[in-house]
């Protein structure tokens, strides 16, 4: 593995870790793809670093626990907004 994608990998987990962060939002913060950054944390972290890549993997699991609870959130702010901007007409 080229020094650079290990770089990336090590990068991508470390903020995983901090920030508690989604795939989605990683990838939109270090400008690659979602691919990518699934492919460096479930495959080649694993690789490099199997105990920090057990610790990524608790975090996205969590993530994927909660990711119906932040739809259902995030279609309620839609439909307040709808119903809100519908009532000042």
């Amino acid at each position: 593995m080229k020094d650079y994608i290990e770089d990336r990998v090590l990068e991508l987990a470390d903020y995983i870790i901090r920030t508690g962060a989604t795939v989605r939002s990683t990838a939109a913060k270090y400008r690659v793809s979602k691919s990518t950054v699934h492919k460096d944390i479930t495959e080649r972290l694993q690789e490099l670093n199997p105990g920090l890549a057990a610790e990524v993997k608790e975090v996205l699991d969590n993530n994927k626990a909660e990711r119906h609870i932040r739809g259902g959130l995030a279609t309620k702010e839609k439909y307040l907004h709808i119903n809100k901007t519908s009532k000042k007409s």
